[in-house]
């Protein structure tokens, strides 16, 4: 089966970061959040994949190439960029003769068992309940099992499963079918053409689909969500356990951490849930919930639920004193 990546979002909700980095390519635990989601399809034995590339695409086609050159990648630009739905319908060559394929959104993380969505007869939609549906594509299902309704961040949801951006199309003559239509029409939600009216034009159509709730999903959008999947990344027990006390001593390593190569670690405490890109110094510097780029400088810092980039150097306060008794210092407001 063919994978669908869509990665070429501008991700302003992640800005800085995204400034100089497509959002797909930010770190996460132990890799990026675009490498999290390959090897996902790949340990499904998927091999033949498809890049939508825009904003900063050149890095992503680099990276992928680069990380993963056992694939067979095609790279896809969409300019302008004007919604998933326009996403595929840009990229509809690279898999109209397919029987199935799978599409999976470059900025969100999911675990589950690929493996019964890839076999089912049906198109599948990957879902999974939440607090707040009305920021999501939400998913409606009748009595029989099978997705009756569709909406892209109603106002008034009647469900509170959210589209988690997994996709098993299993006719994709039929949602090119669909594209076609909504983009002919001009059928736009919030300005854009998107895959959920799509997917509801061919539900009306009489294509077949069903939800399948997944294990844990990873909104990387914005720096909140990023920060827990990191921290949710980093207790997988591969990496829970990792002991780099030897590696830095002198320093207090709390897991789960991870490190990369090439680090130099100074009279630091480190964790939890920290991952540090390579080739990055930490100098006297307390960090715990938070994600450090490589080639980066920390020195006297004291950081917490923090993103910072790659190359990029912060320097704290460090004091020398000599204190007397009844004395109160206070550097806080």
């Amino acid at each position: 089966m063919k994978a669908v990546i869509p990665v070429a979002g501008i991700g302003s909700r992640l800005r800085p970061h995204t400034h100089t980095q497509p959002k797909s390519l930010l770190p996460v635990a132990d890799n990026t959040i675009l490498g999290h989601i390959i090897d996902r399809l790949s340990e499904a034995g998927i091999t033949d994949f498809v890049f939508i590339i825009g904003y900063l695409g050149e890095k992503i086609e680099s990276y992928v190439k680069q990380k993963y050159p056992q694939l067979r990648a095609e790279f896809i630009v969409q300019e302008p960029r004007e919604g998933l739905g326009h996403a595929l319908w840009i990229a509809r060559h690279t898999y109209e003769n397919e029987p199935n394929v799978l599409i999976m959104l470059g900025d969100a993380i999911v675990d589950t068992d690929l493996q019964p969505i890839l076999d089912a007869p049906y198109s599948v939609l990957g879902v999974k309940k939440v607090a707040r549906p009305s920021l999501f594509g939400v998913t409606e299902v009748g009595m029989d099992e099978f997705v009756t309704k569709l909406v892209e961040k109603p106002k008034i949801p009647k469900s509170n499963f959210a589209l988690v951006g997994l996709y098993k199309i299993a006719n994709p003559k039929k949602l090119i079918e669909s594209l076609e239509y909504i983009i002919n029409e001009d059928l736009r939600t919030l300005g854009e053409y998107h895959l959920t009216d799509a997917l509801m034009h061919m539900i009306k159509s009489g294509e077949k689909m069903v939800k399948w709730n997944v294990e844990q999903w990873f909104d990387c959008g914005r720096k909140d969500t990023l920060l827990e999947a990191n921290a949710l990344l980093l207790n997988r027990p591969h990496l829970r356990h990792i002991n780099y006390s030897q590696q830095f001593p002198g320093c207090i390593i709390i897991p789960p951490v991870t490190i990369g190569a090439e680090c130099t670690i100074i009279n630091s405490v480190i964790g939890p849930n920290v991952a540090i890109g390579e080739n990055t110094t930490i100098t006297s510097s307390i960090l715990s919930n938070s994600i450090i780029g490589s080639f980066s400088e920390l020195r006297f810092a004291v950081m917490h639920d923090s993103i910072i980039g790659s190359d990029a150097t912060f320097k704290g306060l460090s004091h020398s004193l000599n204190i007397g008794d009844s004395t109160e210092i206070n550097f806080g407001q």
